[in-house]
């Protein structure tokens, strides 16, 4: 991305992603990109906002995780489709509508059938055509290639946008 002067602007975009298994992933993530883009990380939101109330949870999410970013990277790995602040990230990423990318990380939870398993919310946009879907080896190959994903999931249409499904309320 290049501004008016034509200088380089680093994108800011949201890693949302299961600390308890994906935090590797997303320090190296961080330390691939960090010449290239500004990555937020949700920090574990579970012990920063503390509160019980969803509403102002979901507030507080958009206004201080999600807002100023373009862009939101779903690191999916082991547990990422039982997580409630996942889903919750996911969601406040789609009200403002910003672009979605899920990575399949190597140790992505499989159904008995080998597919991968993902967060519902993801799916259902996946499905629609609105996010897009890419391997940790690929956006993390090069700059060029995850730069060209973003890029892919900044200009989807909108009106493609799935936000139907309830809020899950609890993890697991």
């Amino acid at each position: 991305m290049v501004s008016l002067y034509g200088a380089k602007v680093r994108r800011k975009i949201f890693l949302s992603y299961h600390h308890k298994h994906d935090q590797v992933y997303c320090d190296a993530f961080s330390k691939a990109f960090h010449d290239t883009y500004e990555a937020i990380t949700d920090n574990s939101l579970e012990r920063a906002i503390d509160s019980d109330d969803v509403d102002y949870v979901m507030r507080r999410i958009r206004e201080n995780h999600i807002s100023g970013t373009s862009c939101t990277i779903l690191l999916v790995g082991s547990e990422s489709y039982t997580r409630k602040y996942v889903d919750w990230e996911i969601k406040a990423t789609l009200d403002k509508q910003h672009g979605l990318i899920g990575v399949y990380l190597p140790n992505a939870a499989k159904n008995p059938k080998g597919e991968i398993v993902v967060p519902g919310r993801f799916l259902d946009n996946y499905n629609s055509g609105y996010a897009v879907w890419t391997s940790w080896a690929k956006i993390t190959g090069s700059v060029a290639t995850c730069t060209s994903l973003i890029e892919e999931a900044n200009a989807r249409n909108c009106r493609l946008i799935d936000n139907s499904r309830a809020r899950r309320i609890r993890n697991g």
